[in-house]
């Protein structure tokens, strides 16, 4: 269940390190009731950007298949191997 704090404990700095660091997910900050920000420890912002890295390249594999640029296994490896030399 994601964790909902309001603003104003954005003042206790210290216990909000920690809340963020022991949290499984993102913490949502409120501003009068309302949905402000959403903040995170940098360990899991890391995690993030690296699944979002990791869907984009799958997306971006998924169309090159759909179009048609794609090569057979054994024509790929006799490529590199002709490439490098091997």
């Amino acid at each position: 269940m994601p964790q909902i704090i309001p603003i104003r404990d954005l003042k206790k700095t210290a216990e909000l390190s920690q809340m963020c660091k022991d949290a499984t997910e993102p913490i949502f900050i409120t501003k009068n009731g309302y949905g402000d920000m959403v903040i995170m420890s940098m360990e899991m912002y890391e995690k993030k950007m690296y699944m979002l890295d990791v869907y984009a390249r799958l997306d971006a594999a998924g169309e090159q298949v759909q179009q048609g640029k794609v090569l057979d296994a054994g024509d790929g490896l006799k490529s590199i191997r002709e490439k490098y030399n091997v």
